[in-house]
């Protein structure tokens, strides 16, 4: 089978779906996004790549924080709310239940089933966008969302973005363990 060239193109894989809170002008604000990694393991990194034209960016450099919290499946419509109308001319500051960490400038949104507050540590242009990179100094979730102390994203219902047909879509189940079906490969390959 022959492979096809879709030339230079955005991500024609799925990516999880976050929002990302900050403070502007003294009131929070979200947008959502999904273009966001984590960058390093130690100490415990993320980073989000927002258009440099986003209202929530001077709020991000000015506070040195951020959040970025995962909505479950059925926070879609107001999450893509967010994504869709800008801050400057809508106040999104009482849509959701808000809360907040050590940093006392990350809004963190209750309803979320994980939230990160991230202190910023480094902004890296990248053409259109602005990268900000945050450490992250507290990750909350409830128990409901915990098997054996660890994050069940069956719980969660997290949502992902696929934007070759821009759609929300939900995870189905596990294919495998990670770090241990490929020793299976291993093995018939000594």
């Amino acid at each position: 089978m022959d492979k096809i060239n879709l030339g230079s193109t955005i991500p024609a894989y799925p990516m999880p779906v976050s929002l990302v809170g900050t403070q502007v002008n003294g009131k929070a604000n979200f947008l959502a996004v999904a273009w966001f990694s984590m960058a390093s393991y130690k100490p415990p990194r993320i980073s989000i790549a927002l258009g440099k034209g986003h209202y929530s960016n001077p709020g991000i450099k000015e506070n040195k924080t951020f959040s970025v919290c995962l909505p479950s499946e059925d926070m879609v419509e107001v999450t893509d709310y967010c994504g869709i109308v800008s801050g400057k001319q809508h106040d999104k500051s009482g849509i959701f239940d808000l809360f907040y960490g050590e940093l006392k400038t990350a809004p963190m949104i209750k309803d979320c089933p994980l939230n990160m507050e991230c202190q910023l540590v480094e902004t890296v242009e990248s053409g259109l966008n602005e990268i900000f990179i945050g450490e992250i100094v507290g990750t909350y979730t409830e128990e409901k969302f915990l098997t054996d102390g660890k994050m069940d994203f069956r719980k969660m219902k997290p949502m992902i973005l696929s934007q070759p047909d821009t759609s929300y879509w939900n995870l189905g189940g596990p294919v495998a363990k990670a770090w241990s079906i490929g020793k299976k490969y291993k093995a018939k390959h000594k």
